[in-house]
Protein backbone atom coordinates (compact mmCIF):
# COMPACT_ATOMS: atom_id res chain seq x y z
CA UNK A 1 0.00 0.00 0.00
CA UNK A 2 1.72 3.49 -0.97
CA UNK A 3 2.04 6.25 0.90
CA UNK A 4 -0.45 8.32 -0.43
CA UNK A 5 -3.45 5.33 -0.20
CA UNK A 6 -2.60 4.74 3.61
CA UNK A 7 -2.99 8.08 4.46
CA UNK A 8 -6.45 8.02 3.47
CA UNK A 9 -9.94 6.95 4.90
CA UNK A 10 -11.94 5.84 2.35
CA UNK A 11 -15.88 6.44 1.83
CA UNK A 12 -17.48 3.63 0.29
CA UNK A 13 -21.95 3.51 -0.42
CA UNK A 14 -22.13 1.29 2.07
CA UNK A 15 -19.15 1.37 4.24
CA UNK A 16 -15.97 3.49 5.15
CA UNK A 17 -12.76 1.86 4.91
CA UNK A 18 -8.83 2.51 6.24
CA UNK A 19 -10.35 3.89 9.24
CA UNK A 20 -7.88 2.49 11.58
CA UNK A 21 -3.76 4.43 11.19
CA UNK A 22 -1.12 2.12 10.83
CA UNK A 23 1.99 3.76 11.12
CA UNK A 24 3.56 1.47 13.36
CA UNK A 25 7.42 -0.15 12.93
CA UNK A 26 6.97 -3.43 10.62
CA UNK A 27 3.58 -3.23 10.09
CA UNK A 28 4.45 -2.79 6.15
CA UNK A 29 6.83 -4.88 4.52
CA UNK A 30 9.99 -3.20 3.25
CA UNK A 31 8.88 0.19 4.57
CA UNK A 32 10.33 1.75 7.50
CA UNK A 33 7.62 3.38 10.04
CA UNK A 34 9.65 4.58 12.90
CA UNK A 35 9.07 8.00 14.14
CA UNK A 36 11.56 10.59 13.46
CA UNK A 37 11.89 14.23 14.94
CA UNK A 38 13.18 15.58 11.56
CA UNK A 39 10.33 14.25 9.18
CA UNK A 40 7.73 15.56 11.68
CA UNK A 41 9.07 18.51 11.55
CA UNK A 42 9.03 18.80 8.15
CA UNK A 43 5.30 17.36 7.49
CA UNK A 44 4.18 19.43 10.65
CA UNK A 45 1.69 22.56 9.86
CA UNK A 46 -0.64 24.78 11.00
CA UNK A 47 -2.63 27.31 8.73
CA UNK A 48 -4.62 29.90 9.99
CA UNK A 49 -7.99 29.99 7.91
CA UNK A 50 -9.96 32.46 9.56
CA UNK A 51 -9.86 34.49 12.73
CA UNK A 52 -12.86 36.07 14.26
CA UNK A 53 -13.98 37.93 17.93
CA UNK A 54 -15.27 34.72 19.08
CA UNK A 55 -14.27 32.15 16.38
CA UNK A 56 -11.07 30.50 14.61
CA UNK A 57 -11.01 28.21 11.70
CA UNK A 58 -7.43 26.47 11.25
CA UNK A 59 -5.73 23.52 9.81
CA UNK A 60 -3.56 20.70 11.93
CA UNK A 61 -1.29 18.86 9.40
CA UNK A 62 0.39 15.99 9.74
CA UNK A 63 -0.31 14.58 13.01
CA UNK A 64 -2.13 11.33 15.22
CA UNK A 65 -6.15 11.81 15.70
CA UNK A 66 -4.72 11.05 19.52
CA UNK A 67 -2.79 14.55 19.31
CA UNK A 68 -6.21 16.19 17.63
CA UNK A 69 -8.53 15.02 19.71
CA UNK A 70 -6.34 15.63 23.01
CA UNK A 71 -6.30 19.22 21.96
CA UNK A 72 -9.78 19.48 21.73
CA UNK A 73 -10.67 18.03 24.96
CA UNK A 74 -7.97 20.48 26.26
CA UNK A 75 -9.61 23.32 24.82
CA UNK A 76 -13.20 22.15 26.34
CA UNK A 77 -12.15 20.88 29.63
CA UNK A 78 -8.73 22.07 30.76
CA UNK A 79 -8.30 25.70 29.83
CA UNK A 80 -9.24 27.63 33.30
CA UNK A 81 -12.22 30.67 33.53
CA UNK A 82 -13.81 32.49 36.16
CA UNK A 83 -17.67 31.65 36.68
CA UNK A 84 -20.32 31.82 39.19
CA UNK A 85 -19.85 29.20 41.72
CA UNK A 86 -22.08 30.21 44.71
CA UNK A 87 -25.38 31.61 44.56
CA UNK A 88 -26.33 33.29 48.29
CA UNK A 89 -29.87 34.04 47.86
CA UNK A 90 -31.55 36.71 50.07
CA UNK A 91 -35.06 36.88 48.03
CA UNK A 92 -36.47 35.50 45.01
CA UNK A 93 -40.76 35.45 44.70
CA UNK A 94 -40.34 34.98 41.03
CA UNK A 95 -41.49 32.00 39.73
CA UNK A 96 -38.00 30.17 38.89
CA UNK A 97 -36.89 28.23 41.60
CA UNK A 98 -33.96 29.34 44.00
CA UNK A 99 -32.17 26.30 42.07
CA UNK A 100 -32.59 26.47 38.80
CA UNK A 101 -31.90 31.03 38.82
CA UNK A 102 -28.23 30.09 40.20
CA UNK A 103 -27.96 27.30 37.70
CA UNK A 104 -29.26 30.00 34.96
CA UNK A 105 -26.86 32.28 36.65
CA UNK A 106 -23.51 30.48 36.35
CA UNK A 107 -23.95 29.75 33.13
CA UNK A 108 -23.00 33.50 32.22
CA UNK A 109 -19.63 33.76 30.98
CA UNK A 110 -17.83 36.31 33.09
CA UNK A 111 -15.30 39.19 31.81
CA UNK A 112 -12.53 38.23 34.04
CA UNK A 113 -8.98 37.23 33.12
CA UNK A 114 -8.45 34.14 34.80
CA UNK A 115 -4.07 34.22 35.17
CA UNK A 116 -5.10 37.72 37.40
CA UNK A 117 -6.82 34.93 40.55
CA UNK A 118 -5.54 31.99 42.11
CA UNK A 119 -7.36 28.58 42.79
CA UNK A 120 -9.66 28.71 45.75
CA UNK A 121 -8.78 25.66 47.26
CA UNK A 122 -11.77 23.90 49.81
CA UNK A 123 -11.41 25.55 53.22
CA UNK A 124 -9.85 28.61 51.98
CA UNK A 125 -11.66 31.84 53.05
CA UNK A 126 -12.81 34.29 49.96
CA UNK A 127 -10.51 37.18 49.18
CA UNK A 128 -9.99 40.13 46.42
CA UNK A 129 -6.97 37.43 44.94
CA UNK A 130 -9.22 34.12 44.45
CA UNK A 131 -13.34 35.36 44.22
CA UNK A 132 -15.07 38.22 42.55
CA UNK A 133 -18.85 39.20 44.30
CA UNK A 134 -21.19 40.31 41.98
CA UNK A 135 -24.79 41.64 42.86
CA UNK A 136 -27.98 41.09 41.33
CA UNK A 137 -30.83 42.89 42.78
CA UNK A 138 -34.43 43.70 40.49
CA UNK A 139 -38.09 44.45 41.26
CA UNK A 140 -40.74 44.98 38.75
CA UNK A 141 -43.54 46.99 39.32
CA UNK A 142 -46.19 48.34 36.88
CA UNK A 143 -44.92 51.10 34.72
CA UNK A 144 -46.91 54.81 35.21
CA UNK A 145 -46.00 55.97 32.19
CA UNK A 146 -47.46 52.72 29.85
CA UNK A 147 -50.39 53.41 27.54
CA UNK A 148 -53.89 52.46 28.60
CA UNK A 149 -54.99 49.19 27.42
CA UNK A 150 -50.58 48.69 26.65
CA UNK A 151 -50.19 44.43 26.30
CA UNK A 152 -46.40 44.42 25.80
CA UNK A 153 -44.67 43.41 28.89
CA UNK A 154 -41.82 45.56 28.80
CA UNK A 155 -43.95 48.56 28.02
CA UNK A 156 -46.63 48.08 30.32
CA UNK A 157 -43.92 46.77 33.43
CA UNK A 158 -40.42 47.79 34.46
CA UNK A 159 -37.95 44.71 35.03
CA UNK A 160 -40.58 42.44 32.94
CA UNK A 161 -37.62 40.64 31.85
CA UNK A 162 -34.01 40.03 33.79
CA UNK A 163 -31.15 40.32 31.71
CA UNK A 164 -27.20 39.90 32.35
CA UNK A 165 -26.65 43.53 32.19
CA UNK A 166 -28.08 44.12 35.21
CA UNK A 167 -25.61 42.14 37.01
CA UNK A 168 -23.51 44.81 39.15
CA UNK A 169 -19.37 43.85 39.67
CA UNK A 170 -18.92 44.93 43.50
CA UNK A 171 -15.13 45.24 43.45
CA UNK A 172 -13.06 44.02 46.62
CA UNK A 173 -9.70 44.80 47.92
CA UNK A 174 -7.64 45.91 45.27
CA UNK A 175 -9.81 44.45 42.50
CA UNK A 176 -11.50 47.99 41.67
CA UNK A 177 -7.54 49.37 40.54
CA UNK A 178 -6.92 46.47 39.30
CA UNK A 179 -9.30 46.05 36.81
CA UNK A 180 -9.99 49.58 36.18
CA UNK A 181 -9.57 49.20 32.70
CA UNK A 182 -11.58 46.02 32.17
CA UNK A 183 -14.08 45.97 34.82
CA UNK A 184 -15.68 42.65 35.34
CA UNK A 185 -18.50 42.15 33.71
CA UNK A 186 -21.19 39.57 31.83
CA UNK A 187 -19.72 39.12 28.51
CA UNK A 188 -22.73 39.42 26.69
CA UNK A 189 -25.90 42.11 28.13
CA UNK A 190 -28.81 40.87 26.63
CA UNK A 191 -28.47 37.16 28.48
CA UNK A 192 -32.29 36.71 29.39
CA UNK A 193 -32.33 34.92 33.22
CA UNK A 194 -35.76 34.94 33.93
CA UNK A 195 -39.21 37.39 33.90
CA UNK A 196 -41.03 38.61 36.89
CA UNK A 197 -44.55 40.71 37.17
CA UNK A 198 -45.09 43.49 39.26
CA UNK A 199 -44.46 42.73 43.61
CA UNK A 200 -41.98 40.14 42.02
CA UNK A 201 -38.12 40.53 43.37
CA UNK A 202 -34.73 38.92 43.50
CA UNK A 203 -31.84 40.04 45.43
CA UNK A 204 -28.73 37.61 45.35
CA UNK A 205 -25.23 38.04 45.81
CA UNK A 206 -22.79 36.14 43.60
CA UNK A 207 -19.30 34.72 43.97
CA UNK A 208 -17.11 34.04 41.03
CA UNK A 209 -14.36 31.66 40.94
CA UNK A 210 -11.50 30.07 38.76
CA UNK A 211 -12.29 26.67 37.50
CA UNK A 212 -11.78 24.48 34.76
CA UNK A 213 -14.46 22.65 32.48
CA UNK A 214 -13.96 18.94 33.33
CA UNK A 215 -15.24 20.20 36.94
CA UNK A 216 -18.66 22.30 35.62
CA UNK A 217 -19.38 22.81 32.15
CA UNK A 218 -19.93 26.47 33.10
CA UNK A 219 -15.52 26.95 33.27
CA UNK A 220 -15.54 25.99 29.50
CA UNK A 221 -14.13 28.50 27.75
CA UNK A 222 -15.53 27.40 24.09
CA UNK A 223 -19.11 27.35 22.74
CA UNK A 224 -18.10 24.28 20.67
CA UNK A 225 -14.52 22.55 19.90
CA UNK A 226 -14.80 20.45 16.98
CA UNK A 227 -12.60 19.05 14.00
CA UNK A 228 -13.12 17.45 10.65
CA UNK A 229 -10.88 15.72 8.06
CA UNK A 230 -10.21 17.36 5.23
CA UNK A 231 -12.25 15.65 2.11
CA UNK A 232 -10.20 14.45 -0.71
CA UNK A 233 -12.55 14.33 -4.03
CA UNK A 234 -10.48 12.23 -6.83
CA UNK A 235 -11.94 11.66 -10.24
CA UNK A 236 -10.85 8.94 -11.56
CA UNK A 237 -12.28 9.61 -15.30
CA UNK A 238 -13.57 12.74 -17.10
CA UNK A 239 -17.29 13.58 -16.23
CA UNK A 240 -18.46 15.79 -19.19
CA UNK A 241 -21.45 16.99 -20.43
CA UNK A 242 -24.42 16.64 -18.53
CA UNK A 243 -23.30 14.71 -16.43
CA UNK A 244 -20.85 17.11 -14.96
CA UNK A 245 -23.73 19.14 -13.91
CA UNK A 246 -25.61 16.17 -12.53
CA UNK A 247 -21.74 15.78 -10.74
CA UNK A 248 -21.99 19.33 -9.33
CA UNK A 249 -25.19 19.32 -8.16
CA UNK A 250 -24.41 16.25 -6.24
CA UNK A 251 -21.97 18.78 -3.73
CA UNK A 252 -22.49 21.52 -1.75
CA UNK A 253 -21.65 24.74 -3.36
CA UNK A 254 -18.42 25.61 -4.23
CA UNK A 255 -17.12 22.18 -4.36
CA UNK A 256 -16.69 21.45 -7.83
CA UNK A 257 -16.95 23.63 -10.89
CA UNK A 258 -17.47 22.97 -14.82
CA UNK A 259 -14.76 24.25 -16.81
CA UNK A 260 -14.29 24.10 -20.65
CA UNK A 261 -11.05 22.45 -22.08
CA UNK A 262 -10.94 22.05 -25.74
CA UNK A 263 -14.73 22.92 -25.95
CA UNK A 264 -15.50 20.05 -23.83
CA UNK A 265 -17.68 20.83 -20.25
CA UNK A 266 -15.76 19.13 -17.90
CA UNK A 267 -16.40 18.73 -14.27
CA UNK A 268 -13.33 20.11 -11.87
CA UNK A 269 -12.83 19.89 -7.70
CA UNK A 270 -12.23 23.60 -6.81
CA UNK A 271 -12.63 23.46 -2.84
CA UNK A 272 -13.23 20.05 -1.89
CA UNK A 273 -13.24 21.45 2.50
CA UNK A 274 -16.40 22.66 1.75
CA UNK A 275 -18.18 19.32 0.78
CA UNK A 276 -19.86 17.56 3.85
CA UNK A 277 -19.04 14.24 2.90
CA UNK A 278 -22.50 13.36 2.11
CA UNK A 279 -21.76 10.41 -0.39
CA UNK A 280 -24.31 11.74 -2.66
CA UNK A 281 -22.72 10.91 -5.89
CA UNK A 282 -22.17 7.12 -5.39
CA UNK A 283 -26.20 7.07 -5.88
CA UNK A 284 -25.66 7.67 -9.54
CA UNK A 285 -24.75 4.19 -11.05
CA UNK A 286 -23.02 6.90 -14.05
CA UNK A 287 -20.48 7.63 -11.89
CA UNK A 288 -19.57 4.72 -10.79
CA UNK A 289 -15.74 3.77 -11.06
CA UNK A 290 -15.29 7.36 -11.87
CA UNK A 291 -14.76 9.34 -8.60
CA UNK A 292 -13.31 8.28 -5.58
CA UNK A 293 -13.96 9.85 -1.65
CA UNK A 294 -11.34 9.98 0.06
CA UNK A 295 -10.31 11.94 3.75
CA UNK A 296 -6.65 12.92 4.14
CA UNK A 297 -6.52 11.26 7.89
CA UNK A 298 -3.73 13.54 8.89
CA UNK A 299 -5.07 16.59 7.96
CA UNK A 300 -7.70 18.50 10.45
CA UNK A 301 -9.82 21.17 9.85
CA UNK A 302 -10.62 22.51 13.86
CA UNK A 303 -13.48 25.30 14.24
CA UNK A 304 -13.17 26.92 17.74
CA UNK A 305 -16.02 29.13 18.98
CA UNK A 306 -15.05 30.90 22.02
CA UNK A 307 -17.45 32.07 24.97
CA UNK A 308 -16.22 34.79 24.58
CA UNK A 309 -14.07 35.15 28.05
CA UNK A 310 -10.98 34.60 26.48
CA UNK A 311 -9.89 35.14 22.67
CA UNK A 312 -10.53 32.44 20.16
CA UNK A 313 -6.14 32.36 19.11
CA UNK A 314 -5.37 32.72 22.89
CA UNK A 315 -7.54 29.91 23.81
CA UNK A 316 -5.19 27.57 21.62
CA UNK A 317 -2.09 29.02 22.69
CA UNK A 318 -3.24 28.29 26.10
CA UNK A 319 -4.62 24.69 25.02
CA UNK A 320 -1.20 24.14 23.53
CA UNK A 321 0.61 25.02 26.68
CA UNK A 322 -1.41 22.51 28.88
CA UNK A 323 -0.79 19.97 26.28
CA UNK A 324 3.22 20.54 26.53
CA UNK A 325 2.62 20.24 30.15
CA UNK A 326 1.03 17.27 29.71
CA UNK A 327 3.87 15.97 27.54
CA UNK A 328 6.50 16.72 30.38
CA UNK A 329 5.04 14.61 32.79
CA UNK A 330 4.73 12.17 30.61
CA UNK A 331 7.81 12.10 29.58
CA UNK A 332 9.92 12.88 32.95
CA UNK A 333 7.22 9.83 34.58
CA UNK A 334 8.86 7.47 31.40
CA UNK A 335 12.70 8.52 32.12
CA UNK A 336 12.11 7.46 36.23
CA UNK A 337 10.78 4.10 34.79
CA UNK A 338 14.02 3.67 32.47
CA UNK A 339 16.31 4.69 34.98
CA UNK A 340 14.54 2.39 37.70
CA UNK A 341 13.98 5.16 40.02
CA UNK A 342 9.82 4.48 39.18
CA UNK A 343 7.76 4.60 42.75
CA UNK A 344 7.01 1.91 44.21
Amino acid sequence: MSLADRNRVVLLEDRVENVSGAEFPLNFGGQDAVFNLEDFENSFDINIVCVTETDIEFDLIGVDASIANALRRILIAEVPTVAIEKVFMVNNTGVVQDEVLAHRLGLIPINADPAKFLWKQPGDIPTDQNTIVLKLDVACEVNRDAAPGETDPKKKYINSAVYSNQIVWDPKGEQERQFADSPIRPIHDDILITKLRPGQVISCELHCEKGVGKDHAKFSPVATASYRLLPDIQILEDITGDDADLFRSCFPPGVVDIVEENGVRKAKVVNPRKDTVSREVLRHKQFEGKVRLTRVRDHFIFNVESTGIIAPEKLIEQALDVLMEKCTIAKDAMAKITNGDEEK
